[in-house]
């Protein structure tokens, strides 16, 4: 989809100037615009900086598109733009909100209105410049099923766009629809989501949307139990937005996605994406799997993930990791002196409950089931076992001795002594998990 660059013709417009100067192009707009810029705006540092009601002169479909661009800009890493995201949206708000009918007589305000609410915008703003629109206009019917969106009413908004075709609206208002239900789909109906996230994708590519749909369709792909696919979209994403804000939402999904892909991912495939990042971020991403996988006892890939973080750097977390995993399954008093080497110091505070946690683990596995534990022989008596046949003891001896067990009974009771210990030692495990699990929930998945 091709989209003219857009350029802003209202003197004093210093904001918007000062943007595309820097960036515009980034985003291709559909919508014919003019090619030149008049401007006595100002701009320093990056940073643009308007005169006093510089904007008012504005269409609102001049303030959205601008809106995109920088959106776009963020996406590709530059966090500068954060700032001018807000003062665009806060402009694009007022455009909206205080503007008479007039100005919704121009088509490309009437879809900017719902370009500007699929992006971040305002809902009431939305909702009180509706009825400005005409009845029957698509964007009028379009920005009521947004709003069941955007006010997070998820199973109205699925209705809503039940019947709704991305490609019978215009190529700018196409790419976030696709986005939105492909969103809203991704539970329930995953492959027709992602579907339309990847339609979103290929309509805007280098855009604020085509990372959005990348970041969602990881999740899905994952939900789906494509791997390669996983891996794929993972690999886009990487290589082109990895300085995204919202790259840490990709390292959510990207975490989740190689835990439940753990049987069928191709793990050299996952090295080679992961070393495209720079060594801290491989680190954190191979701690975070390391620490997600132990505690839920997935031995081999807390330890493949912990040995990939121990080659880029020596941290202990690696060491309380891979401890972790193993601490049911491996050498107990070889796990204890592992844990017990570990500087808690540097530890944050979460790890070091984690640390705690996991030698309650394996102190419980070596300690001795009271069950299970030799009574203290009487003085004089021999301290070894005698081992051979049971006494027969008469049946009246035995019923003179009441509740006392006989020799016959105790060798009973030792098999159940020792079943008992191994329940035991289980339900120590299960207990303790659900701990380590608990403890995870409230201290969150990023190591500090």
């Amino acid at each position: 989809m091709a989209r003219a660059r857009l350029d802003i013709t209202v003197a004093g417009c210093g904001v918007i100037v000062g943007l595309l100067a820097a960036g515009a192009g980034n985003r291709a707009l559909a919508a014919e615009a003019p090619s030149h810029v008049v401007s006595s705006g100002e701009v320093r540092n990056g940073d643009a900086t308007a005169t006093e009601g510089s904007h008012a002169a504005l269409q609102p479909y001049q303030i959205v598109r601008s809106l995109e661009l920088v959106q776009d800009r963020l996406a590709a890493g530059d966090h500068a733009s954060q700032p001018m995201q807000r003062k665009l949206i806060t402009m694009a708000d007022e455009s909206f909100a205080t503007r008479e009918s007039a100005r919704f007589e121009n088509e490309m305000n009437r879809r900017a209105l719902v370009i500007y609410a699929m992006s971040g915008g305002n809902p009431t703003t939305l909702e009180k410049a509706l009825p400005h629109l005409g009845k029957d206009d698509p964007n009028r019917r379009l920005g009521e099923k947004i709003l069941f969106y955007v006010n997070g009413k998820p199973k109205e908004a699925i209705d809503a766009f039940a019947s709704v075709d991305p490609m019978s609206y215009p190529p700018d208002v196409a790419i976030y629809v696709s986005l939105i239900k492909g969103s809203m789909l991704s539970d329930v109906e995953p492959a027709n989501a992602l579907a339309l996230l990847d339609k979103a994708r290929l309509l805007a590519p280098g855009t604020l949307v085509e990372e959005a749909a990348l970041r969602r369709s990881i999740a899905v792909a994952t939900r789906l139990g494509e791997a390669a696919r996983f891996v794929r979209l993972s690999e886009q994403y990487v290589r082109s937005y990895l300085r995204s804000p919202y790259a840490s939402q990709f390292a959510d999904a990207f975490v989740a996605g190689i835990v439940e892909l753990r049987e069928t991912v191709d793990r050299k495939a996952v090295v080679e994406l992961v070393g495209l990042m720079d060594e801290e971020q491989q680190k954190v991403i191979y701690l975070r799997i390391a620490r997600r996988a132990a505690i839920n006892g997935l031995v081999e890939l807390a330890a493949f993930a912990a040995t990939q973080a121990e080659e880029i750097a020596d941290d202990p977390r690696a060491e309380l990791y891979s401890s972790l995993s193993s601490v049911t399954s491996g050498n107990v008093d070889e796990v204890l002196h592992k844990l017990g080497a570990i500087d808690r110091g540097s530890l944050s505070e979460g790890d070091r409950q984690l640390l705690d946690a996991a030698s309650v683990i394996a102190s419980e596995l070596t300690s001795t089931p009271a069950e299970m534990a030799a009574p203290n022989p009487a003085h004089g008596e021999s301290r070894v076992r005698k081992v051979g046949p049971a006494p027969v003891i008469p049946a009246s001896v035995a019923s003179d001795r009441g509740n006392e067990s006989t020799p016959g009974s105790a060798t009973l009771g030792s098999g159940r002594a020792v079943d008992t210990g191994v329940e035991r030692a289980e339900a120590v495990v299960a207990a303790t998990r659900a701990r380590l699990a608990e403890i995870d929930k409230m201290i969150g998945e990023m190591p500090k």
